[in-house]
């Protein structure tokens, strides 16, 4: 509680670096901020041409069904790839001002998150004008499953950001068990053909992945168009929980040494 009230009171810094992280983004580019929107839609025509021309994938409007795991995929995977580069690359803020060492990491998420809904903007526009549809009730589901991806995501980027500062080679590892981890999560296929495949224990492994249970959620509400399952629901907060506790536990362990190492 004490980490919560001095983030909340540090709250204009970490608003401050998420306003930077989105205007440097694309700073200098003929398109600007319209790249937020281009970048996921060309990316959908792209993934729509690959998997329902060339490869087909025997479901309705496949394109809906990607898109709705890719954009929320890509959030995770930025965070995991990406963000564990955030405390290193302000070495100099780290050395020289006190402030929560905390801030960098959320500040780097929420700024990825926030991406990520503007991400969505696409998404909800190409399943109204495509007459796909909406469930409302199962709507109001989806403002709970991006809280608890956000808290999955900070707990990861904790993790990972402070690692890194004392093992550099973390950044080049992480970019590679991003690839892995795409294959090994449900983002182009159901999870009803892993469960085809696998059985028992090795089953259960593959339901460890945290993203497993939010991408269905994700799915159920979007694309299903239904309430997410409440097992499904439950196991994705459980994760998200879990993953913000060890990412806190282990960050407030390992930042006593950060100005040395940096």
């Amino acid at each position: 509680m004490n980490k919560l009230l001095e983030l909340y009171s540090y709250r204009q810094m970490i608003f401050g670096l998420v306003h930077r992280e989105l205007r440097g983004r694309y700073k200098g580019s003929a398109l600007g901020f319209f790249w937020t929107f281009l970048n996921p839609f060309l990316q959908l025509v792209v993934y729509t041409v690959v998997f329902n021309v060339i490869f087909s994938s025997g479901l309705e409007k496949y394109y809906i069904f990607l898109f709705v795991g890719l954009v929320p995929w890509i959030f995770f995977s930025t965070c995991l790839s990406a963000g564990c580069g955030c405390v290193v690359t302000a070495s100099n803020m780290v050395k020289k001002i006190y402030f929560p060492r905390e801030v960098l990491p959320v500040s780097f998420t929420l700024s990825a998150f926030v991406n990520m809904l503007y991400c969505f903007v696409v998404i909800f526009a190409v399943i109204f004008f495509t007459g796909f549809g909406f469930n409302l009730a199962a709507l109001l589901y989806l403002p709970i499953v991006f809280i608890v991806e956000l808290f999955l995501c900070i707990g990861i980027t904790l993790f990972v950001s402070a690692i890194t500062v004392y093992v550099r080679d973390v950044q080049h590892i992480m970019g590679i068990i991003a690839m892995l981890l795409q294959f090994l999560t449900p983002v182009m296929y159901t999870v009803d053909r892993i469960a085809e495949r696998l059985h028992g224990k090795f089953l259960r492994v593959y339901m460890l992945n945290p993203m497993v249970h939010i991408l269905e959620c994700y799915r159920q509400i979007l694309y299903y168009k239904k309430i997410p399952d409440i097992s499904t629901l439950l196991g994705a907060v459980a994760f998200g929980f879990i993953f913000l506790l060890i990412g806190e536990f282990s960050f407030s362990k390992l930042q006593k040494k950060f100005a040395e190492e940096l």
